[in-house]
Formats: C-alpha cells, sequence, structure tokens
C-alpha cells in the first residue's frame, strides 16, 4: 500500500469492458513526509473519494483484484481513506492540505 493525495477526477468517454461505472482518478504519491513522491497515477477508486483526500492505494495484480471485476487493465487502486498519519516527530499529514 502506498500513500498518496486524490488531486482531481477524470472522465473516459470509452471503457473497458468491465469498468463501466469505476470512477478515475488523478492521485498525487506521497513520500513518508507528506511530500509529491514520483508522477501522478490515474486510478480506480473502489471508494467515494474525492480531490484533497488523503488516500492509500495499491498497485499491480492487486489494483485489479481490489475491483469488483478482477481481471481488468489497471495499474493502480484507491482503497481507503487515511484519516491520520502520526509519526514519531507528530506531523498528522492527513492535516496537512495540498
Amino acid at each position: 500500500m502506498f500513500l498518496a493525495r486524490v488531486t482531481g477526477r477524470l472522465v473516459a468517454t470509452i471503457s473497458y469492458e468491465g469498468l463501466e461505472g469505476v470512477p478515475l482518478q488523478w492521485i498525487q504519491p506521497l513520500d513518508e513526509d507528506g511530500e509529491a513522491h514520483g508522477p501522478q497515477l490515474v486510478a480506480c477508486a473502489a471508494i467515494g473519494s474525492g480531490p484533497g483526500d488523503l488516500v492509500h492505494f495499491v498497485d499491480g495484480r492487486e489494483a485489479a483484484l481490489a475491483l469488483e471485476e478482477t481481471y481488468v487493465p489497471v495499474d493502480a487502486t484507491i482503497i481507503g481513506y487515511v484519516e491520520q498519519v502520526q509519526r514519531a516527530d507528530t506531523t498528522n499529514l492527513a492535516e496537512t492540505q495540498s
């Protein structure tokens, strides 16, 4: 699982069979300090997340397994909200809006 912030929503005019109705969202992967880590990704949303939400996502085969139709070509899927990230230095990334 990886940490990310949802930065936007996408609309596809044509969907792969099995992905109809699955929301697509832009996410920015984050490092342990809450800073951008790598390029933004397109992810399927298995939950009702939206722009600004701090989420965790999976990639690879696990991304497809998280969806209702498990044999679809996806690279990343948002699987949960992150309400709080507590570190030894007491930084709470969930309260830090990007």
